[in-house]
């Protein structure tokens, strides 16, 4: 298409008007920028759109008369968008994307969302969860507004507001001679069968903290699905590495687990949100972040035991 949303309002003023003069009063347009906007449209469509009366004005021809009704349909339709921008920008409503890491979305996810529509009933959620790999991926497609995950290996041009740091710690059975023990060291770990959560970062993540001690993990099975990882663990598979803490101690079998705190300093993972810097952030995901740092720190996080608590149950 070459012509512009200008053209068409100065061909709508002088349709509507039946006058260059009249329509150049109108839209205080000089009588030459209409002249020309009209003849670069009939020159564009290859039809004439007015009849030229000597003295007495315009008159719009049958496919002038079709063209006008087009026009000014074209013209609300472009204005509407502009309204949508603005009401996105001055007001909190509308739907917003927000991917969260799958090991953390079904503790965060649901109470997170339903007490930000609480505060702003004309806003949505719309919730993705995914690995870490594919948020950063939908962050740069702009699939999602906000990602709500860990800080492993977030992009230069990617803003991670942190909001809590969840420590490392093991996962045992119930009967699990380990389950009585107050801490663990990774020296005692290494031997024993590790299920390990096999997630694109997340396996990286933990196998680097054995080997930050010299040590090489017994990895007995790989598993990328978390529910599955817990009722192995409950039933005495093996243990595995975590830092999210259910509130909930029970696997889906209803088989309990336990955690043991993992002795010496080992980088946590912090819980962060997650958006493209040259984003501009529109009203909706301003409260929708503000209300998340509200909503999540050291002393709550939802569906989790936070690490204030320092309940060694979990």
């Amino acid at each position: 298409m070459r012509f512009t949303l200008r053209q068409l309002e100065y061909f709508i003023a002088a349709g509507e008007t039946g006058s260059i003069t009249q329509a150049s009063e109108r839209i205080n347009i000089s009588q030459p920028s209409i002249s020309t906007a009209i003849s670069q449209l009939e020159q564009e469509f290859d039809v004439q759109l007015f009849i030229r009366h000597h003295a007495q004005g315009l008159s719009l021809t049958p496919v002038g008369r079709t063209m006008l009704i087009e026009a000014k349909r074209l013209v609300e339709q472009a204005t509407a968008l502009y309204s949508v921008a603005v009401e996105s920008r001055e007001e909190v409503r509308g739907l917003l994307n927000v991917g969260c890491l799958t090991t953390l979305a079904p503790m965060i996810l649901p109470e997170l969302a339903i007490s930000f529509a609480g505060g702003f009933p004309r806003a949505g959620i719309r919730p993705h969860t995914e690995h870490q790999e594919k948020l950063l991926d939908g962050l740069y497609r702009a699939a999602i507004d906000v990602a709500i995950t860990y800080d492993l290996q977030i992009p230069q041009e990617m803003e991670f507001t942190p909001l809590v740091d969840l420590p490392v710690h093991a996962v045992v059975g119930e009967s699990h001679p380990l389950a009585r023990h107050s801490a663990v060291t990774l020296a005692e770990l290494a031997e024993l069968p590790l299920i390990l959560l096999d997630l694109p970062l997340s396996a990286e993540y933990f196998t680097a903290l054995f080997l930050k001690e010299g040590l090489q993990p017994n990895v007995a099975f790989r598993m990328a699905q978390p529910d599955v990882i817990r009722t192995m663990v409950a039933n005495g598979y093996g243990y595995t590495l975590a830092n999210v803490t259910p509130r909930s101690d029970l696997a889906l079998d209803g088989r309990r687990v336990v955690r043991v705190r993992l002795a010496g300093e080992h980088r946590p993972m912090t819980i962060g949100l997650v958006t493209l810097q040259q984003l501009r952030k529109s009203r909706l995901l301003s409260a929708f972040l503000n209300h998340a740092r509200s909503f999540i720190s050291d002393a709550y996080i939802p569906g989790m035991v936070a690490p204030a608590m320092g309940n060694r149950r979990i």
